[in-house]
């Protein structure tokens, strides 16, 4: 049935993650049309409604990383127009975004993360950037009751921008002002140190686990997307037991947000062998060399069938 509509896939936008999403874009629209799709590339910008209209776009594949394409706007957008689209509906897609509101959404499930607080962009008033405060008083402005290191991160951002690991108090307020530039909410997480494991979950199932090993620092954006920083260790090097516990936790809090489709959900295991959700990502990166393709590919799914079982999921909940 789908090879009898339009398909747009939904590249670009106008978020900070928009040369990464031109990227999934990209290789999305490639698979499609070899795979004898009828389908077109369209970069979401400010006109976005009126050229969904004139192509007569029928099906969204989304491909959209971060900001309105992300949050459940643009999602809400093509409900309004009567337009069906791959992926989690508004509300998930709005809670995964705000790592506040997913982070409650977890507690609230029993499903472990690490200890957090929020700073208002408003109340970070602290004199003189910070650099002149001891800890115990810049805990106390900030409102936070567990030690450092930190991860301080926006709160409504993907891919790591704008994320800083505080090793010490002096670093604080450049990481404070640095997330303030994506976000007027700040999240303030405590830093735990172990395994980055990133799960795949297909249709609400399993695809498998990747572990993430940065050569330098954290799995930042640096480390994302410059080749040769990180190696990827498939399956992780967890214990059988460690690894199911994880898989666990990734699936119950695809679930618990009410996510569809496609999702990567990002973890640490701690030296005990602990699991924390860090995030879901409702649009995870689609490029050829991205962390979801790798893992279908381990669970014997090529790009092209990775792309295609998204998108017939569209018509499977319709």
């Amino acid at each position: 049935m789908l090879k009898d509509k339009k398909i747009g896939v939904l590249m670009g936008g106008v978020s900070a993650e928009r040369e990464v999403s031109l990227r999934s874009g990209t290789a999305v629209f490639n698979a499609l049309k070899g795979l004898g799709y009828n389908v077109v590339a369209v970069d979401a910008g400010p006109d976005i409604c009126e050229v969904l209209k004139k192509e007569r776009i029928e099906t969204a594949f989304l491909t959209l990383h971060g900001g309105h394409g992300e949050n459940g706007a643009l999602q809400g957008l093509l409900e309004v127009m009567g337009i069906q689209y791959t992926g989690s509906g508004v509300l998930a897609s709005a809670l995964a975004m705000d790592k506040e509101a997913s982070k409650k959404v977890f507690l609230y499930h029993g499903i472990p993360v690490p200890p957090f607080a929020m700073v208002q962009g408003s109340r970070f008033k602290v004199q003189g950037s910070g650099k002149g405060l001891d800890l115990t008083t810049l805990s106390s402005e900030l409102k936070i009751d567990f030690g450092l290191p930190w991860a301080i991160k926006p709160a409504a951002e993907g891919s790591s921008i704008g994320v800083n690991i505080a090793k010490e108090a002096s670093s604080v307020a450049a990481a404070m002002e640095e997330a303030l530039r994506f976000s007027d909410r700040v999240i303030v997480e405590s830093f735990v140190s172990g395994k980055e494991i990133q799960t795949g979950i297909l249709n609400d199932s399993i695809l498998g686990s990747v572990e993430v090993r940065p050569k330098v620092g954290f799995y930042s954006y640096e480390a994302k997307y410059t080749p040769g920083l990180t190696e990827y260790v498939l399956p992780p090097e967890l214990q059988p037991e460690i690894l199911q516990e994880t898989e666990k936790a990734a699936l119950a809090a695809h679930r618990a947000l009410g996510c569809k489709g496609a999702t990567r959900v990002d973890l640490i295991v701690d030296a005990d062998g602990a699991p924390f959700v860090l995030e879901v990502n409702t649009i995870p990166g689609m490029t050829e060399t991205s962390l979801l393709p790798k893992i279908a590919a381990t669970a014997g799914l090529d790009f092209r069938s990775l792309v295609e079982a998204i998108l017939e999921a569209v018509e499977g909940r319709r």
